[in-house]
């Protein structure tokens, strides 16, 4: 074989690896988030359908709006002028507690308003890979949604539609709102984001580990991976349930424009 033969053979086979190189990138950067994209849209159009047949957890029921004891959560700072809408109670209410979440179903949306207006997103049973690609994942064995205890969510930080690209833009006092079709439930933030190991599980305990929180209350962790395109590390995010209110009385103050 010539060297002129095995130079052209050298250089057609590098064209080729650096094309199915190309390929998988624009998979990786294009194509796997067009594809969530439209899982988590077709995910909050089941849940959407879901509440418009009727099917809805269980209601809250009427309390004082402030839990005793060691059960409270801590308040946060009033962040906006004026007073809560009359709908919205600041401290939240007892509620009954929901029927076990399905693996891999939806079951509510969050909105982030520091991530944008219009940035909401499906929150699924479980963490298991493909759930992870429709959407954000409870943690299976924390708390439920507005319960005592620790309610923990996962997300992608890139890839899979990129959901929580911007999680190092979350500050102390950011909204994190979520609905369940029949109550909104505003959680605020109250840390910065927190580098951890994804070893370090006690993150996710019912008084999560490194938070601030001292005592039981109704918390919420949000996670992703940490590098931006690595997964060596976790970011983390805490905050306590600040308010709740009916869906009929319309949306709460923090996605309000």
């Amino acid at each position: 074989m010539s060297l002129r033969v095995i130079v052209r053979t050298f250089s057609e086979l590098c064209i080729t690896v650096g094309a199915v190189i190309v390929l998988f990138v624009c998979y990786t950067l294009f194509w796997t988030g067009v594809q969530a994209d439209g899982a988590m849209d077709d995910q909050i159009d089941q849940l959407q359908d879901r509440w418009a047949q009727g099917s809805l957890p269980a209601a809250a029921e009427p309390g004082t709006g402030e839990d005793k004891g060691t059960g409270a959560a801590p308040e946060a700072p009033e962040r906006n002028s004026g007073e809560p809408a009359p709908a919205e109670t600041k401290k939240p209410a007892e509620t009954k507690k929901p029927a076990p979440y399905k693996d891999g179903t939806p079951f509510a949306v969050m909105y982030i308003p520091r991530l944008g207006f219009t940035w909401n997103k499906p929150v699924l049973e479980g963490t298991k890979t493909d759930t992870l690609k429709k959407g954000l994942g409870h943690y299976a064995g924390t708390a439920q949604l507005g319960q005592k205890g620790n309610f923990a969510v996962a997300g992608h930080r890139r890839t899979y539609g990129d959901p929580f690209k911007d999680f190092p833009k979350l500050r102390p006092g950011d909204a994190v709102v979520l609905t369940d079709g029949m109550t909104w439930f505003t959680y605020r933030i109250d840390t910065k984001p927190y580098k951890t190991l994804p070893t370090d599980i006690a993150v996710i305990d019912p008084v999560p580990r490194k938070s601030g929180y001292d005592r039981p209350g109704r918390y919420l962790t949000l996670t992703t991976c940490e590098p931006e395109w690595g997964h060596s590390h976790r970011l983390i995010v805490w905050a306590h349930l600040d308010a709740t209110q009916p869906v009929e009385a319309g949306k709460p103050k923090a996605l309000r424009r």
